[in-house]
């Protein structure tokens, strides 16, 4: 299939995943090594591997340092390579802090990250079981957090190098959700998985409190695929997991699992 032909099966503004795709798989394969991408959220790892499938001459695998992580790197390599969990440089830091005195929130590790100027592919998942919070970096990452970022907002922290099998499980509980929908508009996504009004899932969006692949949006009107994850501030997750075909009344049936805040 020619690039052009598999853009027309994506978004618009995916193209230019596809064309950084199609230059990872280049270099594999004109370079006869494994090439290691940054984090990729799971329809950006869905692209690549479509992408990769269609060529025989590389192999896909990926790791985000925990069975069931949304954030992964993906390895792109020829056929005799053999990978290992070595390849991915990961490292898992869990935060120490006065849990005592202060309380931690993904959003403000998050906005801790993002304030150091790093992109999201550059971290893995913000994890907690509810007691424990971590974050899984690149290596060099993880020198640079331990080295240079003492806070988390005000809470003075230490970031503490941990082993993969000490990798927490998230305290979370996606509900599956099966339904129908008249499209597949975000916030009309957004108003069946929350039980929202369509005009409250307008509103939210248009004043930011959305994200799409954890990017802010403010289009009430984008349409969403498989694969995409929403979050909505105070309202929880929502991940698109299946569409289902149309009803008779043309409504869209979609499969969608949901965590609530």
């Amino acid at each position: 299939m020619s690039e052009d032909n598999i853009k027309q099966h994506f978004r618009p503004d995916e193209a230019k995943l596809i064309d950084q795709a199609n230059d990872w798989i280049t270099t594999a394969e004109g370079q006869y090594r494994p090439i290691l991408t940054p984090f990729l959220n799971p329809r950006e790892r869905f692209i690549v591997q479509t992408i990769v499938n269609q060529n025989n001459n590389v192999k896909i695998t990926m790791y985000g340092g925990w069975q069931g992580a949304e954030m992964q790197r993906v390895l792109i390599y020829p056929p005799y390579y053999e990978p290992s969990i070595e390849d991915f440089a990961l490292q898992a830091l869990e935060i120490n802090y006065p849990v005592k005195f202060s309380e931690l929130h993904h959003r403000q590790i998050m906005g801790t990250l993002i304030g150091e100027g790093m992109e999201r592919n550059a971290f893995g998942d913000i994890l907690t079981d509810g007691l424990h919070w971590q974050v899984i970096v690149t290596k060099p990452m993880a020198k640079y957090l331990r080295e240079n970022v003492e806070h988390v907002g005000r809470i003075k922290v230490k970031w503490i190098p941990i082993a993969t099998e000490a990798v927490v499980t998230p305290k979370e509980e996606w509900v599956p959700i099966v339904t129908t929908v008249s499209s597949l508009r975000l916030d009309v996504v957004v108003a069946a998985g929350f039980n929202y009004s369509r005009n409250r899932a307008k509103q939210l969006i248009e004043h930011g409190q959305v994200r799409l692949n954890w990017e802010e949006i403010d289009r009430p009107d984008y349409q969403t695929v498989v694969h995409d994850l929403i979050s909505v501030r105070h309202g929880g997750r929502l991940r698109i997991d299946m569409t289902n075909g149309k009803t008779k009344k043309d409504k869209e049936k979609i499969t969608i699992s949901v965590v609530n805040a």
